[in-house]
């Protein structure tokens, strides 16, 4: 059950899609808990399961008895209360039969208040009773639990398959009470103790397992972002259960919030992943996103018109003016003189994101049409293709993915002109400046504030590092929670 703490977690961690014509069923975000992060989980699962049991009313006992000499004795346990649990040890196994959860040596302290009744004969009826407290010690407490996790249409199901708790020894001490009620009660009510706590720690295991198991179900299928796209965040396949570790992929397809889901698109690469080593450290999640992620990202922003800017003001304003053009375009000045000129800048296609060892790499291919603000007319001139490279590193801030690009290099091309030719060797060294005073600052900016990355709620990452390789970006992180109610809540 705590491990699906963590898989919570992971299902969220999933971000954007991929590019070229692709099965639904595919995924392109690879996840790996680790020993280090199920270890985690149980001990967060332990303290959860003990933080709902304490304390916890159990049933009353009512019971009559044979007592020698004595007769029929009606007696009844009532307010029986756990208060405290003590778990000693617990352990996690992944393994083919599914993920076993075991907590030993635990030890229980209940309290309890006792009655008990009967008649006897001294020349004439007499009701004899008493009533008192008494406290129960348990010791070598072993609850063990066996789940699986299942990719039922897209969701993770989690089935408990196994659950079993065992007392070693039981200790009731009663204050007041006649010796030989003592003797007698212990031996009535011990195995109803027994069982009473055995029921409830079993029957609390059950309740938890179906909430998250609810919770699993319930979660949506995909995510809108803006009413522009709609992250499809099913999972694909079962996870994969291995020796000290559990893996699993999420379709992760980023597509425009008017498609159908299972209209996957876009492919590149084949993904395998399987190590949450970042450096010569081990991190509870790994989580490894395909350059293919990032190029689902620009298509959906491009098919949906988002890459286009007007520039109409610069740091240097007179750049705008076609008398600062006069000497590159001279008959952009001379049949438009000193008149002011914005720059349209859209895209001809989806920017291409490569992931390297060293960042990522994005070629951007762009149309900038010039146009002359005349007599309070908009007029196109001319357009150029300017297709350019920027490079750059992706770091981790808090819970966000951050980064700053830098222009690698560029090309120019006349796409069309109103003005006739003009030669694109002319124009290289403002365009370059344009790049770099006014494009990249504009990049760096979007680029600054980062992606959140989707966690958990309660739960946040520690001591995160990035790696990327070739054509992928891993994160490796700790986990840790701030809000120690999830479950209970």
């Amino acid at each position: 059950m705590g491990t699906l703490l963590v898989l919570l977690l992971l299902s969220l961690f999933s971000k954007l899609g991929t590019s070229g014509v692709q099965s639904a069923n595919d995924g392109f975000i690879s996840a790996v808990v680790s020993e280090k992060g199920l270890v985690f989980a149980k001990d967060f699962l332990v303290e959860q399961v003990i933080r709902s049991l304490t304390p916890f009313h159990l049933p009353d006992i009512q019971k009559s008895l044979k007592i020698p000499l004595v007769g029929g004795v009606h007696v009844s346990a009532s307010n029986v209360t756990l208060h405290h649990i003590n778990v000693s040890s617990s352990s996690i196994h992944p393994g083919d039969t599914g993920i076993v959860i075991v907590a030993s040596g635990a030890s229980v302290s209940l309290s309890l208040e006792w009655s008990y009744s009967y008649s006897t004969w001294i020349l004439f009826p007499i009701e004899v009773s008493d009533e008192g407290s008494a406290s129960v010690q348990v010791e070598g407490l072993e609850v063990g639990l066996t789940i699986r996790l299942e990719n039922k249409n897209g969701t993770l199901a989690l089935n408990v398959t196994d659950c079993g708790c065992y007392m070693e020894d039981i200790q009731i001490t009663l204050d007041g009470g006649a010796s030989w009620f003592y003797q007698g009660f212990a031996n009535a009510f011990e195995n109803n103790i027994r069982s009473a706590v055995e029921n409830a720690i079993t029957k609390k295991i059950f309740e938890g397992t179906g909430k998250l198991d609810s919770f699993l179900q319930s979660l949506p299928k995909q995510i809108d972002m803006d009413n522009i796209a709609a992250l499809n965040v099913t999972f694909v396949d079962d996870p994969v259960v291995g020796n000290s570790s559990i893996e699993f992929d999420v379709n992760g397809l980023f597509v425009q919030s008017t498609r159908d889901l299972t209209a996957s698109y876009l492919h590149k690469h084949s993904h395998s992943i399987y190590s949450v080593q970042c450096g010569n450290t081990l991190k509870m999640l790994g989580i490894s996103l395909d350059e293919a992620v990032f190029d689902s990202a620009s298509l959906v922003l491009f098919e949906e018109g988002l890459f286009h800017w007007m520039v109409d003001k610069v740091p240097d304003q007179s750049f705008l003016n076609t008398a600062n053009w006069k000497f590159i375009i001279p008959q952009l000045y001379r049949r438009y003189p000193n008149d002011e000129m914005q720059l349209n800048i859209s895209l001809s296609s989806a920017p291409v994101v490569e992931v390297t060892q060293k960042g990522f790499v994005a070629t951007i291919f762009s149309d900038i049409t010039i146009e002359v603000l005349d007599s309070n007319k908009t007029i196109p001139v001319a357009c150029i293709s300017v297709d350019f490279t920027v490079s750059g590193d992706v770091n981790i801030s808090g819970n966000k993915l951050v980064s700053r690009a830098r222009l690698n290099d560029f090309s120019l091309s006349l796409k069309w002109s109103n003005i006739g030719n003009f030669r694109m060797i002319l124009i290289q060294g403002v365009m370059r400046v344009f790049l770099n005073t006014v494009v990249m600052p504009y990049v760096n900016i979007y680029l600054g504030k980062g992606f959140s990355i989707p966690v958990f709620h309660g739960f946040t990452l520690q001591n995160a590092q990035l790696v990327t390789t070739s054509s992928k970006i891993t994160l490796c992180s700790d986990l840790t929670y701030i809000n120690s109610n999830i479950i209970t809540n």
